[in-house]
Order: structure tokens, then sequence, then C-alpha cells
């Protein structure tokens, strides 16, 4: 039974070599002229990460993400005879269908009956006594490349817990939806750190999870400026110019590439009082609120509702009038190579009550990274002036990052 489901996994490796994997189908009359570009995740590559577990008590980093071909991973691990002991999640929870911010609490899988810790909470990092049981731990989220999605936040502290405890760490690399740029202010350690931004990179750092790792190991950034024992299995035929389409959703408010390309931008707006599609079908792809009402360019009018994902969304049950930028909106000049933080100026130059536009005095400050940043919007500072207080800094990150690329 064990050698059949290798080879079932064999045929998989190839057919995914072999297939279009931003479909479900395999398009066999294409082949010969997509299989030396098809792109593949590291969790495709079973034969190097089967050998380093085997006979090894195993937890497992994952989510609804973590998937080879159709299947989990802990139910192909299974399959395959490995002891997996436990499984750790991220925000949203096991299986993604958790709000944004929703404390996710410890349970059981239904399926394989294996117990389910949170790293969502209260508890962000894996205990001593949760590693007790554990000879080694496997890594698999799917990123998004932007600093304030806190799947980075998680690598951190279980990298540190394996480090504290001895623990190797292998990651199953993947693609990254929004690696073929970096841009953004450089998050401002000192001031702004927490878990929606834990390092000194830009807004949209151009890496995947796995050079990502390799940077918090190499440039100590770890507690002591411990190290953790680490292994990447890396992605094939990807590289940072890749345009790569996720083929299931990382978190139940990025539903599609449109709104993951945006992410980056119109999450900025959640230090806002404005809705950003959270409570309707088109998350992080339209923009609005009610008090927009009176503006002549706003041409989208939308009630956010619970639904899944956002059981309380900004504005419930507000009409709100704004703009769906599901496709290109040219009035904010957007440019999908770059953040966009002229949609930010506008609507905050248009909004008829500034007192009511930013939420909370540092929310806009986590985000971004930049203590600057909520004053330069304030004051309307252009857009090219603000830029310029991020080249240095960029420049710098650029830098440091080369030292950890693993794909051009």
């Amino acid at each position: 039974m064990k050698l059949f489901i290798y080879i079932v996994l064999g045929f998989l490796f190839l057919s995914c070599k072999n297939a279009n994997t931003t479909s479900t189908n395999i398009n066999f009359e294409k082949q010969s002229q997509i299989a030396d570009t098809t792109i593949y995740p590291g969790i495709y590559d079973t034969n190097t990460y089967i050998e380093l577990i085997e006979n090894k008590r195993i937890a497992i980093i994952g989510n609804q993400t973590s998937i080879i071909a159709n299947t989990h991973l802990v139910d192909t691990l299974l399959a395959l005879d490995q002891n997996i002991v436990k499984v750790f999640c991220p925000e949203h929870g096991f299986r993604g269908i958790a709000d944004a911010g929703e404390k996710i609490d410890d349970s059981t899988d239904k399926k394989t009956g294996l117990p389910i810790i949170s790293l969502y909470g209260n508890n962000k990092k894996p205990s001593e006594e949760q590693l007790a049981n554990i000879d080694i731990v496997i890594f698999d989220l799917q990123d998004v490349g932007v600093r304030f999605y806190t799947y980075i936040s998680t690598l951190h502290y279980v990298m540190e817990a394996c480090a504290e405890n001895q623990i190797p760490l292998i990651v199953l690399d993947r693609p990254n939806p929004n690696g073929h740029y970096i841009d953004g202010s450089v998050l401002d350690t000192a001031n702004n750190k927490s878990f929606i931004g834990m390092h000194p990179v830009p807004v949209v750092y151009g890496m995947t999870i796995g050079e990502y790792a390799l940077m918090i190991n190499g440039e100590n950034w770890l507690n002591n400026k411990i190290k953790c024992e680490l292994k990447i299995i890396s992605c094939q035929n990807y590289t940072h110019k890749s345009k790569y389409s996720l083929p299931i959703a990382p978190s139940p408010n990025l539903p599609n590439d449109r709104s993951i390309e945006l992410y980056p931008s119109l999450c900025l707006f959640e230090a806002t009082n404005l809705s950003i599609g959270r409570g309707t079908d088109k998350q992080f792809q339209i923009i609005g609120h009610p008090a927009l009402s009176a503006l002549a360019i706003a041409d989208f009018i939308f009630t956010p509702k619970p639904n899944k994902g956002a059981s309380n969304p900004t504005l419930n049950g507000e009409l709100c009038y704004g703009f769906d930028l599901s496709e290109n909106y040219s009035i904010f000049e957007w440019q999908n190579d770059k953040l966009n933080i002229n949609i930010l100026l506008k609507l905050y130059k248009l909004f008829p009550d500034k007192d009511k536009f930013f939420k909370t005095s540092n929310s806009i400050d986590l985000l971004s990274g930049d203590s600057k940043f909520r004053n330069q919007v304030k004051n309307q500072i252009s857009e090219k002036e603000i830029r310029d207080t991020w080249e240095d800094e960029i420049i710098k990150f650029k830098k440091t990052r080369e030292k950890y690329l693993l794909y051009e």
C-alpha cells in the first residue's frame, strides 16, 4: 500500500510539472509547451522531505493551503505511515474560515483525530510543553508577500520555539503571488513592532516564505540571536517575476487573484473607517463609505453584511458609496508593480469629516510601519515626496534580501 501511494505521488509530481497549476484540469494538448515553465511548490518534492521525517514524531504547521494536488499534507503523510503527533494552525484556523483577528481555540481534527493547537490568540508561539514529544516540525503555509499578513510572524515564533528546543524545522516553500516587486516603508521596529509587523522589511518584500525564513535566521532576528536548524524544500520553475495563481484562497477575505494583488495597498484602509469589502463577495476589491455619497466620482454602491470570514464587518448594514477596483481604475493611477498610496491620499482629501477618517491613533502606524505616514497623509504630502522618504531604507533592504534569495 505504501509503495502504491509513493507511485501515485510520483505521478502527481510529474503531472504537476506537465500541467498548468492555475487550473484544476490538465490540458494534455499543451503539455509539451508548458512542461518547462510550470510552477509547483515544495510540497510536491516528497522524496526529499520524506527522508528527513522517516521514523520521527512530526508536528505540522498548516492550514487549508497545505495541499499536494487535492490532498492535505496531513492526510498524505498519514497515508504514508508517517507519525504525525499534532497540528498547529495560524490566524484563520486549520480550515481557514475564521475572521481576521478572531481568537482561534485549540480543537481536534474530526477527520484524523489529531489535536490542533492554535498559534493565534494568547498562544502565538509553541511552548516547550507543546513540543516535548516532537522530533521535527514541518511548516507549510501559503503566504502573500506582505509584511502585515501574519503568517510570517507565525513563522518567526515557530522558528524561535524550534531553536530553543533543538528541533529541526522543514519549510515547504511556496510561490509568492506578490513576489515581483518591493515597495513601502521599512518597518520602524523601535516604535511599530507588533504581530502585524515584526521585522525591518518593506510592506511588500519580494521573497518567498522559505527565503524569508533564511533571512530571519541570517539577520539574527530570533530571541538572543539563536539559530533555527532549517531545511527549505524549494519551489520548482519559479522566479520572482513569475505570475502565480493560488489554487486555494490563503484566507477567507482574499478569495481570488485580484484581491491578493490589491491587498498590499487596500489593507492600509484597515486603519480607517472605510469599508474595503469585508462582508461582501468582493473583499479587498471595493472601497467605500456612506459619507462618499456626495462624490460625483463614486460609481459603486454596496452594503457590507456578515458572511464567512467577516462576522461583524466594518460599516455592517450601512449603504456605502465608492469604487469597484476588481478591474483597473484609472482615477487612482493603479499599477500592479507598486504600492498604491495615491488612493489613500485622494480619499482622505475627499472625505468630508477628516477626524473620522482614521481609527485609533496608532493603527496606521502599525500597518504602514512608519510613524510619519499618518501626518504625511493628513498634510497631503505628495506621493513622490512620501516615496522619497522610503528610498534609502528600501535600498538597504534590497542588499540584505539578496543574501537569502533562492530564486532569480
